[in-house]
C-alpha cells in the first residue's frame, strides 16, 4: 500500500492522519504490509479496505484461498515480479490474464505484467496477506520440486517403508542416479500428506497436466503439479511400493503399503484406475495411531451416547452403523468394540481389509477373490465360541441371514450398511429378503452418521444470521433467538480454509416396542421415521444444528450433509 492510498483512506474518513503516520512509522521498522499493520493496530479491517477499494475503482474482489491455480498460468508471471508488486496470476482466458493485486493505484504493476506476458491484464482485488500466502504456497511449491529433483541426497522425511519382516529407510535409499529423485519425490508427497492430516492422496494425469491433490477434512485440495514428464516414473514408483504390476496399465489394481512415520504405524491402501490420459492412483492413508477409540470423543450427544453404550453392553442382538463411504462408520465400530473389550469375552471381526489392529481382538481379513467372503467367515466364527462378532459390511442376503441368526442365538453382532438415514435401514434389510419378524426380533439399535468439518479455533468469529433463516433450517423459534453462529475466517493454522478437523453428527434409532410392531407390519420408511422421531430420535439435521449452536461447525457444513426434509418430518 503506497502513501497515496493512505491519503485516500484519510480523505474517505476511514483513517485519521495520526493513525496513518503511526502505521507508516511501524511499517518502516517492521517492513510488513501496511494493511497488516492497520489490522494489527485495530485501525482498519481488511474487509473495510477491500470494500473501499472495490467501490472506489470498480474492481471486483476475489478469495484466493478458493482458487485452483493452473501451473501454466503461474509460469506467466515470474516470482520476482509477483513479490515486487505483491500480485498473483489467477487465470488466463484467451489473450486475457486475471491478476490479483492489493493496491490498484500501483499502475506500474499492471504495465510490467502486460509487457512481460504480452497479455491484456484484468485486475481483481485481494488482501496483501492472502496474496503473500498465495505466492509462498504456489511459487515455493514449484521451487521445492525443482530443488528436490536436483538434490544429491534425500531430504529427511522420517519415512520408512516396511516390507515383510525388514524395515528399509526409503529416505536414504541408494539407487541409480535416474531413480533416486523419483524415490525422494514420492517420499516427500507421502510425508507431506501425512503431516497435513490428509486422508487420501490423488495422483491424477490429464492431457497436459499431472497434479497431486490431498483430501483434508473431507475436501480435496490441489497441492502441487509435478512436471508431466515425471508422471510415468512417479506412478511406477508407487506401484512398486504397493507390489502392483507396473506393466499392467489397462486394468484397475489394488495394493497396500506399510510405513512408519515419526514412530507412527501407517498403512496406505493403493488403488489404480486406467483413465483416458493414463493411470490415476489414489492412496488412502490409515493412521493407526490417530484412530479415536474413545466413544466420548466421537461427537455423540449425551442422550444418544447413553443409548449407544446401553446397546453395546447388551448380551445379544444386532447393532448397525450406517452412512456413506468415508463417514467414519468403522471408527465408531472400533470404538464400540474397544469399549467392551476385556479378557472375559471373545471378540472376532471379519473385515475387508483390516484397517486397525485392536489388541485382544481376533481380526480376520476376508478374501472374496479366493472364496473366503463375509458369509463364509461368519459360518466359521460360529464354531469359534464368540461372544461378540463384528462384520465389516452386510453386502448380501447370505451375510445378513447368518448375522441375524447369530444375534438371535446369544451373540452381540456389529455391522455396517450404506443407507441415507437410520429408518431407511429397515427398508434396506427387508429389500434384501430378510423376514420382518427376524429383523424386528434381532435389531437393537441403528446409528446413521455423517462427518462435518470443525471450525478452526484460531480464526473463529461470530457471524450474523437472520432469525428467520435459523428457523428455516430447523431451529425452533425459541431456540433460534439464543443461537450464535460462527465461521472460520481462514488462517495459517487451517490453510485458509476456516476448518480444522472433523466431528460426527448422529441419528440414533433404538428399537422400541412400537417400532418393532411397525416393522412386523412392514410400514414404509417414512412412517417408521415419523414414529422414531415421535419416541425421541434426534435427526441428523437436529444433531448438526446442536453443534452449530455450540460453535463447533458451520450452518453450511450441516446443510451440506443433511436432508432439508428432515425438519419437515420433525414438525409432522
Amino acid at each position: 500500500m503506497n502513501p497515496r492510498l493512505g491519503d485516500l483512506l484519510v480523505k474517505e474518513g476511514l483513517l485519521s492522519s495520526d493513525q496513518l503516520l503511526r502505521a507508516v512509522g511501524e511499517q518502516r521498522r517492521s517492513n510488513e504490509p501496511l494493511s497488516l499493520i492497520l489490522k494489527r493496530l485495530g485501525f482498519l479491517a481488511e474487509e473495510q479496505l477491500l470494500d473501499f477499494l472495490s467501490r472506489k475503482y470498480g474492481i471486483p474482489t476475489i478469495n484466493l484461498s478458493r482458487i485452483e491455480v493452473d501451473p501454466e498460468v503461474l509460469k506467466l508471471v515470474r516470482k520476482e515480479i509477483a513479490q515486487k508488486y505483491q500480485v498473483f496470476p489467477v487465470r488466463k482466458v484467451g489473450k486475457t490474464l486475471t491478476l490479483a493485486l492489493s493496491d490498484p493505484t500501483v499502475v506500474l504493476a499492471i504495465v510490467d505484467v502486460q509487457f512481460a506476458t504480452g497479455l491484456h491484464v484484468i485486475p481483481v482485488l485481494a488482501s496483501e496477506d492472502t496474496i503473500r500466502q498465495a505466492i509462498e504456497q504456489n511459487y515455493d511449491a514449484a521451487d521445492d520440486i525443482k530443488k528436490l529433483m536436483n538434490q544429491e541426497t534425500a531430504p529427511d522425511t522420517g519415512l520408512e517403508l516396511v516390507e515383510r519382516r525388514e524395515t528399509v529407510d526409503i529416505s536414504e535409499a541408494k539407487e541409480g542416479a535416474d531413480e533416486a529423485p523419483i524415490i525422494r519425490f514420492v517420499n516427500l508427497i507421502i510425508a507431506d500428506a501425512i503431516s497435513k492430516r490428509a486422508s487420501d492422496i490423488h495422483l491424477e494425469p490429464y492431457e497436459n497436466v499431472f497434479r497431486a491433490r490431498y483430501r483434508i477434512d473431507g475436501v480435496l485440495h490441489d497441492m502441487m503439479s509435478p512436471p508431466k514428464q515425471m508422471e510415468a516414473a512417479i506412478l511406477s514408483r508407487v506401484k512398486i511400493m504397493a507390489n502392483l504390476d507396473i506393466a499392467e496399465r489397462r486394468l484397475p489394481q489394488d495394493g497396500r503399503i506399510s510405513l512408519k512415520y515419526q514412530n507412527r504405524e501407517i498403512d496406505l491402501r493403493v488403488s489404480s484406475l486406467p483413465t483416458i490420459f493414463g493411470e490415476k492412483i489414489v492412496l488412502r492413508i490409515l493412521d493407526k495411531g490417530g484412530t479415536i477409540l474413545d466413544l466420548t470423543q466421537l461427537g455423540f450427544e449425551e442422550e444418544d451416547l447413553d443409548r449407544f453404550k446401553q446397546a453395546i453392553t447388551t448380551p445379544f442382538g444386532m447393532i448397525l452403523v450406517t452412512g456413506p463411504t468415508g463417514s467414519a462408520k468403522s471408527t465408531t465400530l472400533y470404538a464400540a468394540v474397544s469399549t467392551i473389550n476385556n479378557p472375559e469375552i471373545n471378540i472376532i471381526t471379519a473385515e475387508d481389509p483390516v484397517e486397525y489392529n485392536i489388541p485382544g481382538v481376533n481380526q480376520v481379513h476376508v478374501r472374496e477373490d479366493i472364496g473366503y467372503g463375509f458369509g463364509t467367515a461368519l459360518r466359521s466364527f460360529l464354531r469359534q465360541d464368540p461372544d461378540v462378532i463384528l462384520v465389516g459390511e452386510m453386502r448380501d442376503l447370505e451375510t445378513a441371514q447368518i448375522a441375524i441368526r447369530a444375534a438371535l442365538t446369544g451373540h452381540l453382532v456389529f455391522s455396517t450398511l450404506h443407507t441415507n438415514d437410520a429408518p431407511s435401514t429397515i427398508t434396506r434389510l427387508l429389500d434384501m429378503g430378510l423376514p420382518p419378524f427376524l429383523v424386528s426380533s434381532s435389531l437393537l439399535l441403528v446409528v446413521a452418521q455423517r462427518l462435518v468439518r470443525r471450525i478452526c479455533l484460531e480464526c473463529r468469529e461470530p457471524v450474523d444470521v437472520p432469525l428467520s433463516a435459523l428457523v428455516d433450517i430447523g431451529f425452533k423459534p425459541e431456540e433460534a433467538d439464543g443461537v450464535k453462529a460462527y465461521v472460520g475466517k481462514g488462517c495459517a493454522a487451517c490453510a485458509q480454509t476456516g476448518y480444522r478437523g472433523r466431528i460426527a453428527i448422529h441419528e440414533v434409532m433404538w428399537l422400541s416396542r412400537e417400532l418393532r410392531d411397525a416393522i412386523v407390519r412392514q410400514q414404509p420408511a417414512n412412517e417408521i421415521r415419523k414414529l422414531a422421531i415421535k419416541i425421541g430420535m434426534r435427526t441428523l439435521r437436529q444433531s448438526g444444528l446442536r453443534k452449530v449452536a455450540r460453535g463447533l461447525t458451520t450452518i453450511d457444513e450441516v446443510l451440506r450433509v443433511t436432508f432439508a426434509d428432515e425438519t419437515e418430518e420433525t414438525e409432522a
